[in-house]
């Protein structure tokens, strides 16, 4: 079982295309069905989640090929998971 913690301390990389998207800053949950719907990574260009451009990545959980060690990987199209945070 995994832990908030011990996702955060993977990097998301990107099967289709080789893309390194980031670490896991946090996630998106259902609270009606007690799943993770999503990962989210901080966008291109932002510092610790805080300081940069208002965007981020969002990961559908359906698109998680396998966690690994130390890494995550998927398989999704880039510009179909950076959203603006206001999302």
């Amino acid at each position: 079982m995994a832990r908030m913690y011990d996702l955060r301390q993977k990097e998301i990389v990107n099967i289709s295309d080789g893309a390194r998207y980031g670490f896991v800053s946090d996630m998106e949950l259902d609270t009606n069905e007690g799943k993770i719907t999503a990962l989210i990574v901080p966008g291109p260009g932002r510092v610790l989640g805080v300081f940069g451009r208002d965007q981020e990545y969002r990961i559908p959980w359906e698109k998680i090929q396998k966690i690994g060690d130390d890494i995550i990987l998927v398989d999704c199209n880039t510009g179909n998971v950076l959203v603006g945070s206001e999302q």
